[in-house]
């Protein structure tokens, strides 16, 4: 068991790993994603005792989303090496998850027809 002090610790260590991972992934899908779609990294979040990293993205057109998680999939190997190269951190097994909230796709179709809240 954890001593409660060390708690915050490991807390603040997962939450900058995570920062790491986000900022990463965000330059590994800028570099390597085709032009089909806007590919955003929201965040990322540390499960499972940092044995697992949740990365959230946004795709734009929404439609896109399908074939965006189907290409980070594809990459996930080429990011973990990517990781190695560009992170010093111990390297957790990545998942990319969609997080195309609602409100902001609403926001985003009403801006991509000219109909913003004025």
């Amino acid at each position: 068991m954890i001593p409660p002090t060390r708690k915050p610790e490991l807390r603040k260590q997962s939450n900058r790993a995570a920062e790491i991972v986000a900022h990463e992934a965000a330059q590994f899908i800028a570099r390597e994603a085709s032009n089909e779609s806007l590919i955003t990294v929201i965040r990322a979040q540390s499960v499972a005792h940092g044995d697992r990293m949740m990365v959230f993205v946004s795709v734009f057109p929404v439609e896109k989303t399908r074939a965006a998680l189907a290409f980070l999939e594809h990459q996930r190997e080429a990011f973990s090496d990517y990781l190695k190269v560009h992170a010093r951190l111990r390297l957790p097994r990545i998942d990319f998850l969609p997080d195309n909230g609602e409100e902001s796709g609403q926001l985003v179709n009403e801006l991509s027809r000219g109909q913003g809240g004025n």
